[in-house]
């Protein structure tokens, strides 16, 4: 019955997928999902599902040996998604009843033997959550032969490393741990950051990490990891996958966790292209996201609360008009004279720069004072309303829309 799902086999992120609501629409949008999937995979296979109306997306990871041997890890939730694509996942999955757990565990472990299944994998289930969670009301979607990208929350809730356990295995080694020695402890959250604009669409964006700078370390009530593979001055291009990185955080219970996650977006610091750290704060403080009350169209539901812009505050402001003044900047060379930022004989010499955020046109300058402080008065063109001291050029922490001089 209708509606039903169609995907490409060997697809992922949404590309080749498309929901049919009614038979006359199904061969033009099968057309439409084999082009894409042809396009993306160089495969135009494609698989045909139910398509549930209020679904949880949870996994259960897996792992086996040469040996025979097949253990799982529990559970992850992938539910939070845009455009088919995870953007926050977690484990152990909100809600999840022990008769559910363990049927979906007892079902994967006994894919992977059915297959005789070596090393890591992921076996994905769909999850009926109209109902709450019941041990009747899941079915397999699909197996991911492979480690994938939300493997994190799995380590920090079961103390595993499973690169390690991949490399054991391969070498011919047995599994490191049984069944009854993986056990679950806390609750751990994955956000990836994105180089995307979430106002328009979640569009892939472009350019150079002028700035980069993530949480330093654990927080009191939380442990906290950072996984990337740029830093600040790479350029972000338009033929790789936009992730930046993944931040992932552990704590005893789940708002713990979420608490911790929603502090680490707040001193992430990115700065260069358009990233969606200010979307996954949002996401993570969204009321039925904290209550646990997820599927795969929350975010499609709530997606203008979630990328509405916030205004900016006037010292934001005047820090990005510092900053784009150069008035703070370092000398360009040890002459005394050049230090002088604004010198004059009886009074300083203000520097105006022109801002835009969002559709406003904002003016501002910038003035020294006798005492050294940096004088930032801000208003719409030519008229000064606010203004703001600096003792120093303070350090931009990020940027809440888009800011640019012209």
């Amino acid at each position: 019955g209708y509606p039903v799902l169609i995907k490409a086999r060997a697809g992922g992120g949404g590309k080749g997928m498309r929901r049919v609501e009614h038979p006359d629409e199904f061969s033009e949008a099968l057309s439409s999902a084999r082009r894409e999937a042809k396009a993306a995979f160089g495969d135009d296979r494609v698989l045909v599902e139910k398509y549930v109306d209020k679904p949880r997306h949870i996994e259960v990871q897996v792992f086996g040996d040469n040996f025979g041997n097949v253990v799982h890890l529990y559970e992850r939730d992938c539910s939070a998604q845009r455009r088919h694509q995870k953007v926050i996942e977690e484990s152990p999955a909100p809600g999840m009843t022990e008769a559910l757990r363990k049927a979906m565990t007892d079902a994967a472990v006994k894919a992977a033997k059915a297959i005789n299944y070596s090393g890591a994998g992921t076996i994905e289930f769909i999850v009926d959550a109209s109902q709450g969670l019941k041990a009747d009301r899941f079915w397999f979607m699909e197996m991911n032969t492979r480690l994938q990208v939300e493997h994190p929350v799995t380590e920090m809730v079961t103390g595993t490393d499973l690169v390690e356990w991949q490399l054991r295995v391969a070498s011919g080694e047995k599994l490191p741990k049984t069944q009854s020695e993986i056990a679950l402890v806390g609750h751990a959250f994955e956000a990836r950051i994105y180089a995307e604009d979430a106002t328009k669409g979640f569009l892939p964006a472009t350019g150079t990490l002028h700035h980069l700078k993530f949480p330093d370390a654990a927080s009191e009530c939380a442990t906290m990891r950072i996984e990337t593979g740029v830093r600040a001055g790479d350029a972000i291009s338009p033929y790789y996958d936009p992730m930046i990185a993944k931040l992932v955080v552990h704590a005893t219970d789940r708002q713990g966790a979420l608490g911790a996650l929603g502090a680490a977006l707040s001193r992430t610091e990115i700065a260069g292209s358009t990233v969606n750290t200010a979307f996954l704060a949002a996401l993570a403080a969204d009321p039925d996201f904290a209550a646990g009350d997820v599927d795969t169209s929350l975010i499609g539901r709530h997606q203008e609360t979630l990328t509405t812009v916030p205004p900016s505050s006037d010292e934001t402001i005047a820090a990005a008009a510092l900053a784009a003044s150069g008035a703070g900047a370092s000398p360009s060379s040890d002459d005394p004279w050049s230090s002088l930022v604004g010198y004059a004989h009886f009074h300083s010499v203000a520097r105006r720069t022109w801002l835009k955020f969002g559709e406003d046109d904002i003016a501002a300058k910038v003035s020294v004072r006798a005492d050294g402080r940096f004088q930032v008065a801000l208003g719409k063109p030519y008229g000064d309303t606010n203004s703001h001291d600096f003792r120093a050029t303070p350090r931009l922490a990020r940027w809440p829309g888009h800011i640019t001089v012209f």
